[in-house]
């Protein structure tokens, strides 16, 4: 579907990444939802954190025609619900192993009432310097370990590449409190990654629960729009055709 075919009634799924990834993670879910005929974008979350994060994706997306059906993977869960209470045009929130959290939790509070996953101790934090010489505190995840927290059932040459290119994550993105979330008003739909070892399935249930989602599950790590990208490309299609 073109610029030019959009109409106003149109509707453009807006893919938001989470930490230690980029936008080409949805490489194989933006082909799928191509072949299927939606408009589709993948947008560069920047990473700063939930309140920061959420202003940049919202005034991206409030330049689209139409509505917007928004995507967020991980940490982009807090994001997108946090972008779609600015968005007028927002129509519905999809959470693929996300995080959804309530206001006033940061992801970390939400991480600490369930078991523990291999995430935590593959940790890494480096210390840089931001706009005005300020430091900032990013994580990242241990480029050993990356492949068996995030990405077990990726092919290992892949899971390499994405170890080396990750995009690390201010570490306000994890203690930051969220905002009113979007899931409150919006309908929702949840993909649970049984196999996730960066956020505990169990975590993934209660949210997606809590946030009164549609929920499917598929097993698949937490890298799981790159191992199983019909698993995901099915349930944002889902998604897409129910607010049509």
């Amino acid at each position: 579907m073109t610029e030019s075919e959009r109409t106003e009634d149109g509707l453009t799924v807006v893919l938001v990444h989470g930490a230690f990834a980029d936008a080409s993670s949805w490489s194989a879910v933006v082909a799928q939802l191509q072949a299927a005929g939606l408009d589709v974008w993948a947008v560069a979350n920047p990473l700063r954190g939930p309140a920061a994060d959420a202003r940049y994706v919202a005034d991206l997306a409030a330049e689209l025609p139409g509505r917007v059906l928004l995507v967020g993977h991980s940490y982009g869960g807090v994001v997108i619900s946090g972008a779609a209470g600015e968005l007028a045009n927002a129509a519905g929130l999809v959470f693929v192993t996300a995080f959804a959290p309530e206001q006033g939790e940061s992801l970390t509070g939400i991480v600490e009432q369930f078991p523990a996953t291999l995430m935590g101790p593959a940790l890494r934090q480096t210390v840089v310097r931001a706009e005005h010489g300020d430091k900032v505190v990013e994580l990242s995840i241990d480029r050993s370990q990356f492949p068996a927290v995030f990405a077990a059932d990726v092919p290992a040459p892949a899971a390499e590449v994405m170890a080396v290119s990750q995009r690390p994550i201010a570490l306000a993105g994890f203690t930051e409190a969220a905002g009113e979330p979007a899931w409150r008003v919006l309908p929702s739909w949840y993909l649970v990654a049984a196999d996730d070892q960066a956020i505990h399935v169990d975590a993934q249930r209660f949210m997606a629960q809590r946030a009164g989602s549609h929920i499917a599950e598929t097993a698949g790590s937490h890298a799981v729009m790159v191992s199983q990208p019909t698993a995901v490309a099915d349930v944002i299609l889902t998604a897409a055709r129910t607010l049509r």
